[in-house]
């Protein structure tokens, strides 16, 4: 898995993790039963013990193995002023398993 900070994303990382003392987390929230959407987010949060850590020009990003299941093998993070931190693509899954006796 590789992640990618745009130039803007990593100006404004730096810029909240100096005023902040928590660390920024790559969230997934997930949504549905059968189908499933995941939109990704980058929080604020406390560092958890099992978060991977990945480092970029001394700001760290933490995850979690849950978010971590469902990055593509390319994740990006971009900042954009009126949208704030955009990480990855979001994605849906209509797939749904049925079973049938």
């Amino acid at each position: 898995m590789v992640v990618k900070i745009t130039v803007a994303a990593i100006i404004k990382l730096k810029e909240v993790a100096r005023k902040d003392a928590q660390i920024p987390r790559i969230d997934a929230d997930i949504a549905g039963g059968c189908g499933v959407s995941v939109k990704f987010s980058l929080v604020l949060d406390e560092p958890r013990r099992n978060d991977t850590i990945i480092e970029y020009e001394g700001v760290q990003l933490r995850l979690d193995h849950f978010t971590k299941r469902y990055l593509d093998e390319e994740t990006q993070i971009d900042y954009i002023e009126d949208r704030g931190f955009i990480v990855g693509d979001s994605f849906a899954s209509s797939a749904c398993a049925i079973e049938i006796d």
